[in-house]
């Protein structure tokens, strides 16, 4: 029990980090945009770099953002039924839907790694007046799939420590 709670607090830990980066970077984009906005038609000085900027931003708040909402119970559920269940009907249903969240990581992994591999291998950049590297984004991909599985793990040992009647904090 011990080992598992060691596992729960560095899942976590990193998933509450990689909330503080989101938050960041949410930021970073309401500046961005304003700033842009501004320069754009205020100035008459569109960026060359802030909207691109913005997209990869977005594309890592979208990365980040799966493992926190998991590990904080944000995503959203049918709560027409799942807020009358025990908790551990909630538990039992749980488990039968983690085998989905399972399959999709498993896939998002695999076909993540080989876009971030071929995107290494040829040094990807935007398209855009200033290129910025796609392989480092790309390569978040598989592994914030991978944190979102590890999350999917510590949620799967909970539900399966509700059901047998351990007691725990999650």
């Amino acid at each position: 029990m011990k080992v598992w709670r060691m596992y729960e607090w560095v899942i976590d830990m990193v998933v509450e980090g990689m909330g503080r980066i989101g938050w960041a970077l949410i930021l970073y984009c309401m500046i961005s945009g304003i700033t842009d906005v501004f320069l754009r038609y205020v100035l008459n000085k569109p960026s060359l770099w802030i909207g691109t900027t913005i997209q990869a931003a977005l594309v890592l708040i979208a990365c980040m953002g799966g493992a926190y909402a998991l590990n904080k119970d944000a995503f959203v559920k049918l709560d027409l039924f799942y807020a009358r269940f025990s908790p551990r009907k909630k538990a039992v249903c749980d488990i039968i839907t983690v085998v989905f969240t399972f399959l999709f990581l498993g896939v998002l992994i695999w076909k993540g790694y080989s876009a971030a591999q071929l995107s290494w291998k040829l040094k990807q950049v935007t398209p855009t007046a200033v290129p910025i590297p796609l392989y480092p984004i790309k390569t978040l991909i598989p592994l914030s799939a991978i944190m979102v599985l590890l999350v999917a793990v510590k949620k799967l040992g909970n539900d399966i420590l509700t059901i047998i009647g351990v007691n725990h904090q999650s």
